[in-house]
């Protein structure tokens, strides 16, 4: 069972209201503190709450009132950043861009972060036109890197993504301020340059691939189903089974 208080309102002092908890059983405690009152940050830290996180207009703070350590679990550890790999199948081209406030120009995939309730291949699209103007549609995922203490991400953990974009407009119109360079670059050439990020010149080798020998061989392509909540559905992203597996019973 939960229940809610405003914080003026709570039917006892703090302190007898997490005795009285205690006294219930229960084993954890939730606390809201919108910003305007974040006065009670110190009265409920004395009574043994600590920060759980925080958003722009309240932060919650926990009591951990069971045995043993607090199994409650933690927020965000991570941050998701996605890229998109725009390749136009007709000339070979890739786009690719430099940023404008990194001390090494060096060519990279067009991408940021994800918005929160934000699909993979959305924010891969919604990324590329902000950054290049160029519009585009989400063919698959190429490629995961996963790094710990991330100092771009507070030091966080950090998932990158690099999807697989078909363009749909060509003409580039970058953004001035975040991107210093834009430009459609032969596939073949960003695969072999020296001027491109580690990761940007992996994942050229694996598109270059995939350009030549089929992508079926490199896509992690995405299907959707209902989830168990009703009304809502996830995105499983997997290698593309064939048909007769698709099917099985």
């Amino acid at each position: 069972e939960q229940r809610q208080w405003p914080l003026p309102t709570l039917p006892c002092s703090l302190a007898d209201a997490v005795a009285r908890w205690r006294e219930e059983g229960r084993v954890a405690i939730w606390l809201r503190i919108p910003i305007l009152q974040s006065r009670f940050v110190a009265a409920a830290a004395s009574q043994g709450f600590a920060f759980h996180h925080a958003e722009q207009g309240s932060s919650t703070l926990t009591l951990w009132l069971g045995e043993g350590p607090s199994r409650l679990p933690g927020y965000a550890t991570h941050q998701l950043g996605v890229a998109g790999a725009v390749l136009d199948e007709s000339t070979g081209k890739v786009l690719v861009v430099q940023d404008r406030n990194k001390t090494l120009n060096a060519w990279k995939f067009p991408g940021g972060l994800s918005n929160p309730g934000e699909d993979i291949g959305d924010t891969a699209v919604r990324e590329v036109f902000e950054e290049t103007g160029i519009k585009s549609e989400f063919k698959s995922i190429l490629s995961i890197r996963q790094q710990h203490k991330h100092p771009g991400a507070f030091g966080k953990s950090d998932m990158y993504i690099i999807c697989r974009l078909e363009p749909s407009s060509f003409n580039i119109s970058f953004c001035q301020q975040e991107c210093l360079r834009c430009e459609w670059m032969d596939l073949d050439e960003l695969a072999r340059t020296k001027h491109a990020t580690p990761i940007t010149s992996n994942v050229a080798k694996l598109l270059l691939y995939g350009y030549r020998e089929g992508f079926d061989k490199i896509d992690i392509t995405m299907r959707e189903f209902p989830a168990v909540y009703t009304g809502l559905f996830y995105k499983l992203y997997h290698r593309e089974l064939p048909e007769s597996y698709r099917n099985f019973t």
